[in-house]
This record gives structure tokens, C-alpha cells and sequence, in this order.
């Protein structure tokens, strides 16, 4: 069973914080205690996260679970250790950069491709995302009952990070190693490997946000969240039928942006 949080951080018990916790327990306060810690790498815990990583992989319901810790330690849900997300960037270049060497970038595109692919695809569409996510499940998924209860916006976007890291290790790491010999060419088994793992690292992203907004006791109805699978193995049947190739679409499209 789940730790309960403390009685003491109560005010006569009447269940709302007392101005001081109050104070230390605003957006604000909380965002700016973790941007702080950005600058302090020895505070980090770097072995956690990346026990964090690999268990997205092979169990991410045991990921969640520390979340529901935190939220009865430290009376949040989202991430107070930025460590997560500075071992997610080091991932991001060194995968950009094979990316830049697969596809024969210069040293300049290789830089352009790391600004698009850390700007736009993480940070940007993260912040879509989460806004979106935040949003839709504080407006229709909160239990009637609990409406004292919100999601966090820092939540909905480490829901994100954490569905975007294997999405990231499939397409731009796994991937690397089939793109000019077996993917990008105009046989039947090159986008049916392509196109195989793009179905596997958007239903890897479908399954852990999932299980991201499941895990929080206050929602209902989460299962609607894995509705896009249906449209997702629609479109990967609808591409192996029309012979499109996902992989080779984006290669041409990364090469056009960092024209």
C-alpha cells in the first residue's frame, strides 16, 4: 500500500495546506526549485533516471508507481529532478548526430537538424501536447467526485518525455542501423521494416501515456486514450497497401530543412 502524506503538513486538519506549505507548493515555486536544480549537476540522480529509461522499456507501470511516491513524499506528481531531461538531451544530440552521419549532412545541417529535432519535435510538439493532454483530461476526465484534484501541467509534460524516449530510441537510434541498406529502398521489405517501426514507437508512445494518466487515481475514462491505436495500425495497413514509405518521407524532409 501507498505511503498516506503526512497529517502535519495539514492545517487543523480541515485538509487544505497552511499558507506557508501553500507557498512552497505553487506552480511557481515548484517550477523555479526545478530550474534551479538544472545548474546543480551533483544534486541530480542520474542512476535513477536511467533506471528510469530502461524500465520505460521493459515495465513502465514500475516508472508510475514512483510517481504515486513522490505525490505522497513531496505532495507532487511531476518530476522535481530535472536529471530525466538532461540525459534525454545528451540522447537527443547523440542520435541527431548519427542521424546527420546516415543520411551524409555536413557539419552545419548536422547543427540545423539538432535545433529542429530538439526545438520542434521534443520541446514544441511536447508543449502541444501536454497543453492538450493537460486540458482534455482536467476538463473531461476527472472523477466527479474529486474535482479538488487536478493534473499537473509539469505531469502532462513528463507523461510526454517519458512516452517521447523509447518513440526517440526506435526512430532515431534502432532505426539508423537498417536506414540506407535495407529502409530507404524501393523494395516491398524496405517500408515494411520502416514502417513496422514506426508502428511500434508511436504504439510504444500511445501505451505509456497511457499508462501515464492511468496511474493517477483521480481520472476516469483513461482508456479512451488508447482509442488512437485503431487509427494507428489503420494507417500502418493503409501504408503497406499504397507501398508509402514513412522513413524515407522523413529523410527527404529533414534534408529540405536543413537546406
Amino acid at each position: 500500500m501507498l505511503p498516506t502524506t503526512s497529517v502535519s503538513s495539514r492545517s487543523q486538519g480541515n485538509g487544505a495546506l497552511s499558507p506557508r506549505d501553500a507557498a512552497r507548493h505553487t506552480a511557481g515555486a515548484k517550477r523555479y526549485k526545478y530550474l534551479r536544480r538544472l545548474f546543480h549537476f551533483r544534486q541530480m540522480d542520474f542512476e535513477f533516471a536511467l533506471w528510469q529509461m530502461l524500465y520505460l522499456f521493459t515495465s513502465p507501470q514500475r516508472v508510475y508507481r514512483n510517481f504515486h511516491y513522490r505525490k505522497q513524499t513531496k505532495d507532487q506528481w511531476a518530476r522535481d529532478d530535472p536529471a530525466f531531461l538532461v540525459l534525454l538531451s545528451i540522447w537527443l544530440c547523440v542520435s541527431t548526430i548519427g542521424f546527420g552521419f546516415v543520411l551524409d549532412m555536413g557539419f552545419f545541417e548536422t547543427i540545423k537538424l539538432l535545433l529542429w529535432v530538439v526545438f520542434i519535435d521534443c520541446v514544441g510538439v511536447g508543449l502541444l501536447i501536454a497543453t492538450l493532454m493537460w486540458f482534455i483530461s482536467n476538463k473531461y476526465l476527472v472523477k466527479q467526485q474529486n474535482r479538488d484534484y487536478d493534473v499537473e501541467w509539469g505531469y502532462a509534460f513528463d507523461v510526454h518525455l517519458n512516452a517521447f524516449y523509447p518513440l526517440l530510441v526506435i526512430l532515431h537510434f534502432i532505426q539508423l542501423f537498417f536506414i540506407n541498406y535495407v529502409i530507404i529502398s524501393d523494395s516491398v521489405i524496405g517500408y515494411f521494416v520502416g514502417n513496422t517501426l514506426w508502428l511500434i514507437a508511436i504504439g510504444y508512445y500511445i501505451y505509456v501515456t497511457f499508462l501515464g494518466y492511468s496511474a493517477l487515481p483521480f481520472l476516469k475514462n483513461t482508456a479512451i486514450l488508447l482509442y488512437p491505436f485503431a487509427l494507428l495500425i489503420m494507417l500502418y495497413l493503409i501504408s503497406l497497401a499504397c507501398g508509402w514509405n514513412f522513413t524515407k518521407m522523413l529523410c527527404s524532409f529533414y534534408k529540405y530543412r536543413v537546406k
